[in-house]
């Protein structure tokens, strides 16, 4: 048999370069996705990269493995009927907290509910960037740098740790972009974690959140080892304050497969009608 080539980091990017603003966050997302890939030894045609819309959006367009760039907020619902009909290869879905949170946020409580093996990142840099600045889902309240909410929002923001958890999520962790090693880590172990796996990226959009560079020190690692009981995680997630990075919940949820569903489903009619055959003498 040929030998298969070891691929580097440089070898999952593609010949585009990236058109975000000199100093996104999103940069350090595209290098530690790529050190993800090449770390997981995987042939680029075995990976998939779904996206939706948005700054974050454009990943599939800037590696070079097979890519879709969907609409707005679907980005899931695309990406887990990818695996359902090919379960042969690695899905990743990208998008952000626009995308994922508002107008994909239903998407987003069904994929944690069913729990496709696929993997999720969410860049989260509290802002709609590529329409010019809006408040997204995780915005403070209290932010008043948009035009649209001069006063701010006054809507407490989502917080996506806790929104996944109750919605069934089975691995969670979070990710600093400023950190792309470590974020390549957190990237790779979702990936290999069966069933659904949420990387929550802080990624800090210096256009208009200029303050967002302070993330740099706000950011501290887990000091414990990740939470595996759902209710246990809720507590302790609690009064989480955003900025806790590393693998925060890892479930041992089986992924969904509709094979094994039909067969399960099978075998309950098929005890059914015994008990019934059985009660009819």
């Amino acid at each position: 048999m040929p030998d298969i080539p070891v691929l580097t980091a440089q070898d999952f990017k593609s010949d585009i370069k990236p058109i975000w603003c000199p100093g996104c966050g999103d940069y350090s997302v595209l290098t530690a996705l790529a050190k993800a890939c090449a770390e997981l030894g995987r042939p680029r045609e075995s990976i998939a990269l779904i996206s939706g819309i948005g700054c974050s959006s454009r990943l599939p367009a800037y590696t070079s493995v097979y890519g879709f760039h969907g609409v707005h907020g679907r980005a899931l619902a695309l990406a887990a009927g990818v695996k359902l009909a090919r379960p042969d290869l690695t899905v990743i879905a990208a998008g952000g907290d626009g995308d994922g949170l508002s107008i994909g946020g239903n998407h987003f409580l069904h994929a944690c509910r069913r729990n496709v093996d696929m993997t999720y990142i969410l860049m989260d840099n509290q802002v709609y960037g590529m329409t010019k600045g809006q408040a997204s889902p995780t915005t403070a309240p209290d932010w008043c740098e948009s035009k649209l909410t001069p006063a701010g929002t006054g809507i407490a923001p989502v917080a996506p740790l806790l929104l996944a958890l109750a919605a069934g999520v089975n691995f969670f962790a979070r990710g600093f972009a400023g950190n792309p090693n470590e974020l390549a880590r957190l990237i790779t172990a979702g990936i290999t974690h069966p069933g659904f796996s949420v990387i929550h990226v802080l990624s800090p959009c210096v256009t208009f959140r200029a303050e967002q560079r302070a993330w740099k020190q706000a950011v501290h690692a887990l000091d414990d080892a990740p939470a595996t009981d759902r209710a246990a995680a809720m507590m302790r997630y609690a009064g989480d304050d955003g900025f806790t990075t590393g693998i925060l919940y890892a479930g041992g949820n089986p992924p969904f497969m509709p094979e094994r569903q039909h067969a399960m489903a099978a075998a309950d009619f098929e005890a059914g009608f015994v008990v019934e055959r059985q009660a009819a003498g």
